[in-house]
């Protein structure tokens, strides 16, 4: 049986999610989640890197290059959204646009990064299923590059 001590730090998280969500909305939870697998993946590949006795100040520049250009894609498509929403909002257009760039793109990226961490970690050493490597090699296999 739980006491009202004990649901108050649950309630308070509740309470600032849930703030945070109507503040932010579904996109804000994509940036947030992105840029957590985007250190995340980082991080990992450098410990990895490390492990193996291969880290190289190249590639971890030629990494953080490619994260950085991310970034450029996401704001991009941001920037995208908005002027288009904006410009649909000011005048009647022959279409709709009812889709939204960013969502998309986030979470194309939030699932790379996933990917890269998962094999990060079996770098590491991680017992992982191998349903989920085998997954991980047919999408890589799919992608182009």
């Amino acid at each position: 049986m739980s006491s009202a001590h004990d649901l108050a730090p649950k309630l308070g998280m509740t309470g600032v999610i849930a703030t945070l969500t109507s503040f932010l909305g579904l996109t804000g939870w994509l940036w947030i989640l992105w840029l957590i697998t985007l250190v995340t993946d980082h991080f990992t590949g450098t410990i990895a890197a490390c492990r193996a006795g291969a880290w190289s100040s190249y590639e971890a520049r030629r990494g953080i290059w490619g994260k950085f250009a991310s970034m450029i894609v996401v704001l991009v498509t941001a920037v995208l959204d908005f002027v288009i929403v904006e410009v649909l909002s000011l005048y009647t257009l022959p279409f709709e646009y009812p889709l939204r760039l960013s969502p998309i793109v986030l979470a194309w990226y939030i699932l790379t990064e996933l990917g890269s961490i998962i094999e990060n970690a079996d770098r590491l050493g991680a017992k992982l299923p191998p349903f989920l490597l085998r997954w991980i090699k047919q999408a890589k296999a799919k992608l182009p590059e």
